[in-house]
């Protein structure tokens, strides 16, 4: 089997160029993960735009990163607990905190029903039980929330899906195991 490996800017199109020239700016790095996917420029801004977008919606920063350490731990991907987990600490959770939300169940209620129903969404392949969906509603969120949450899983679900399918190297301190 070929193996995908990270590529050098050199390597890839101008426009992936000019992509990582703004994770560069923004990041001070292009991580491994991205300077994959950007051996395809679609992919690669395609992601991009879709998280840029999705962080301005119903989830603020702290329950993004939760969003996203949960499906990552359910799709046990190392590279984006490693960089989610440094992410999470960085916007003010607590490395305990990051621990609870990746096994599932997290104390604040309103942050407990997003992880919960993010969870159940990535396990059942978008068939969560109804109690998940109503715990959310009953937290105070909407439709449009759900939609917000569906679309973080996606963008969560593509990244773990990349590095399942390249095993790249993790560039960011590994997160400490749940088990």
């Amino acid at each position: 089997m070929k193996t995908i490996t990270v590529p050098t800017r050199d390597q890839v199109s101008t426009d992936s160029q000019l992509l990582f020239d703004v994770m560069q700016k923004r990041l001070g790095k292009v991580p491994n993960l991205y300077a994959t996917m950007g051996r395809s420029p679609f992919a690669l801004k395609a992601f991009m735009n879709l998280e840029e977008t999705l962080n301005a919606g119903a989830f603020d920063p702290k329950e993004r990163e939760a969003i996203a350490l949960v499906v990552s731990e359910v799709n046990e991907c190392a590279y984006c607990l490693a960089g989610h987990t440094m992410l999470a600490i960085k916007r003010g959770l607590t490395k305990e905190e990051t621990l609870e939300i990746r096994k599932g169940v997290v104390q604040d209620p309103k942050l407990n029903a997003i992880v919960q129903l993010a969870k159940a969404i990535t396990e059942t392949k978008g068939n969560p039980s109804e109690q998940y969906l109503t715990q959310f509603y009953e937290v105070g969120f909407n439709e449009g929330a759900v939609m917000d949450l569906i679309g973080l899983v996606i963008v969560r679900l593509f990244t773990n899906y990349v590095f399942a399918l390249t095993n790249i190297p993790v560039d960011f301190p590994l997160a400490d195991s749940i088990k």
